[in-house]
């Protein structure tokens, strides 16, 4: 079993790229296809602690789910985007990789050299 997860989407660059240089580094993470299995609000919970972020930061703007979400309200409280994260998953901005207590996102994708 690896030490490493990665929430990963095989159509991103950058999850793939980040996907690679795990890889070049000898590491096979468990691979999380977060958009085929959303991360429950208790996963995304502890997932945002280990990237010492916010939801609000995690968030893909550029989504039409955003917009439609009104996620711009400043008004939206932690709980209600990480609702909206765990509901539209291509929300959740990737990829985000997981080892032990520590997580980055690989954006770009040499973050992830960090925790490694």
């Amino acid at each position: 079993m690896s030490n490493f997860i990665i929430y990963h989407n095989p159509r991103c660059s950058k999850s793939r790229l980040t996907l690679e240089l795990l890889n070049k580094e000898g590491i096979n993470p468990e691979i999380v296809l977060y958009l085929e299995t959303p991360p429950s609000e208790d996963d995304l919970v502890l997932i945002l602690e280990k990237l010492d972020m916010k939801a609000r930061e995690l968030l893909r703007k550029v989504e039409t789910e955003y917009k439609e979400q009104n996620l711009s309200d400043p008004l939206k409280s932690e709980a209600e985007i990480i609702k909206a994260m765990v509901n539209f998953p291509k929300l959740i901005e990737r990829p985000i990789v997981i080892h032990k207590n520590n997580a980055v996102l690989g954006r770009p994708p040499e973050n992830v050299l960090k925790i490694i």
